[in-house]
């Protein structure tokens, strides 16, 4: 891959999960201290005499990074929410049509409109040169990064702005997929049983009516008029007592079977975006990294992911259909 296209890749939306120390300060959350940052670049003035894996460096937490970070390395919420967004967008608008290869269409009833499937495979050396504390917010290189590889895939679909069966309103869209995100795809899709929130930050308000205003995007539940990005990075939120799944939690207090059954801890990060084109038709693309964890192979994954995606489309068209329906309309 391009090193110019690498050097545009996020460090933040990626599978390999924050620890609690880089999220934004939070009642909830421990200072966790002054801190230095690492970086995973080689120094080589014994590169010749003493070969090996690269050594790290660090970095004091100064200089650029004082209007991004708190005092306790953390990052400030506004530039946080600023990064990942602004990452997720590149992602969608530059690096998605310049690295991605096609894989197939498929049909997803009851939509009408046909899924495009694509891939793209990420690897560890390319992970590694990402700017991770170039970035405007930076972020500590994982310590684990040289055994990480990212398989990627993504659907594009292409959708008829109308409240009719097999596609959907764009305010439709906006309110399944943007709008309270987490409990709508527990809702509309089959293999998701729950949804609990851990914590939640409170982005100040502007003086705009509409909610709170950063930068180029509006009520900071990430829309805006003409289109809205949606984006989950994980999170290692073992360590929390307010976690339920990730902490064991469930396994005492859940109120059902399944909800008391102990869990793999995958991983998984994706971006979706759907955009109200010149044509009045909304461009709903979604892509995602993931591993599952557990006993399926990685390979065994990859191979069950496009499918998967593409259902997805379906499961929200019928569930809007549904929604309709209690609503009467």
């Amino acid at each position: 891959m391009p090193p110019l296209m690498i050097s545009r890749f996020g460090n933040y939306v990626r599978i390999v999960p924050l620890e609690l120390d880089e999220l934004p300060s939070h009642p909830v959350l421990e200072p966790p201290g002054p801190r230095k940052r690492q970086s995973a670049g080689p120094i080589n003035n014994d590169a010749k005499d003493n070969p090996g894996p690269p050594r790290k460096t660090t970095q004091t937490v100064n200089g650029s990074d004082a209007s991004t970070l708190d005092a306790y390395g953390r990052p400030k919420l506004l530039p946080f929410i600023d990064a990942v967004l602004e990452q997720a967008v590149t992602f969608m608008d530059e690096i998605l049509p310049a690295t991605f290869k096609p894989v197939s269409k498929k049909l997803a009833p009851p939509a009408k409109a046909k899924v495009q499937l694509l891939k793209c495979e990420i690897t560890s050396t390319e992970l590694k040169e990402i700017p991770w504390l170039e970035s405007k917010v930076p972020r500590d290189v994982p310590d684990d990064i040289a055994g990480i590889d990212e398989a990627w895939f993504a659907r594009k679909s292409l959708h008829a702005n109308y409240q009719e069966r097999g596609t959907a309103l764009f305010s439709e869209f906006d309110y399944g997929i943007r709008s309270d995100h987490p409990q709508h795809e527990q809702d509309y899709t089959p293999s998701v049983f729950d949804a609990v929130k851990v914590l939640s930050w409170n982005v100040p308000p502007d003086s705009a009516e509409e909610g709170p205003v950063f930068r180029d995007y509006q009520n900071v539940s990430m829309s805006r008029t003409s289109g809205f990005v949606v984006v989950q990075i994980p999170v290692n939120i073992k360590s929390l007592a307010h976690a339920f799944y990730s902490n064991g939690r469930n396994v005492r207090e859940g109120n059902s079977a399944l909800k008391r059954k102990k869990p793999i801890h995958g991983v998984y990060t994706s971006i979706e975006r759907c955009v109200l084109t010149a044509s009045n038709e909304i461009e709903w693309t979604m892509a995602t990294a993931s591993d599952a964890k557990g006993w399926l192979p990685l390979w065994a994954q990859k191979a069950g992911v496009p499918g998967a995606i593409a259902k997805d489309v379906g499961f929200f068209m019928k569930w809007i259909e549904e929604k309709r329906a209690q609503k009467g309309s």
